[in-house]
């Protein structure tokens, strides 16, 4: 077997998915802290009328404030259920991580980018669900449409998705999918088999 099949983008994977995790929680907590004025929180407009940083916060006792959190999913759909949306998020942590140790999966280094950033994304908004019972968002366009306010994480979620769907469109078929070779013509009976034409 040649050195080209046995290749393994497998670190790829495992660096995505810590680097997105990283890159996540480290933007959540430091936007979250600049924008913090003791307050109900502030914008701060990246792009004017296009794009801001966007933190809230609220108070959950006398004195404790904490960020204010998404716990449903995509545009608020499920609010209220953040023990379940944890729960799926975890199943499909461990689902990646199984897909990812397949060896065929380890051989294509699209598939691995794909894979690391969906478990970065699952990952990072599944720590904010177990820590904070809801997702940190704080990334707001609203240029041409007012898109809901979403987070690195969702990024690395929604890049990845995408890069999975090239991968099975475009990537390399398994070789159980390729169309099997055409059989070879059979060839022509010898004179002495061919059946002999009836006279009238």
């Amino acid at each position: 077997m040649s050195t080209q099949a046995e290749r393994s983008y497998r670190w790829l994977f495992w660096c995505l998915a810590l680097l997105g995790l990283t890159a996540d929680q480290a933007s959540k907590y430091s936007v979250f802290a600049w924008l913090d004025d003791g307050r109900e929180g502030k914008t701060h407009e990246v792009i004017a009328g296009a794009f801001e940083l966007q933190a809230q916060f609220a108070r959950g006792g006398e004195s404790e404030r904490r960020p204010r959190v998404n716990n449903g999913a995509l545009w608020g759909l499920g609010s209220g259920y953040n023990a379940l949306f944890a729960g799926i998020s975890l199943g499909a942590a461990a689902a990646i991580v199984l897909w990812s140790c397949r060896r065929r999966a380890a051989q294509e280094g699209l598939l691995c980018v794909a894979l690391g950033l969906i478990l970065a994304g699952t990952l990072g908004n599944f720590y904010d669900r177990v820590v904070f019972e809801g997702v940190r968002d704080f990334l707001h366009w609203k240029y041409l449409f007012d898109f809901p306010v979403f987070n690195f994480a969702d990024c690395c979620l929604v890049c990845g998705a995408g890069l999975l769907l090239l991968q099975a469109f475009y990537g390399q078929p398994d070789a159980e999918d390729q169309p099997a070779q055409a059989q070879p013509a059979a060839e022509p009976l010898s004179p002495k088999e061919q059946v002999p034409e009836l006279t009238q």
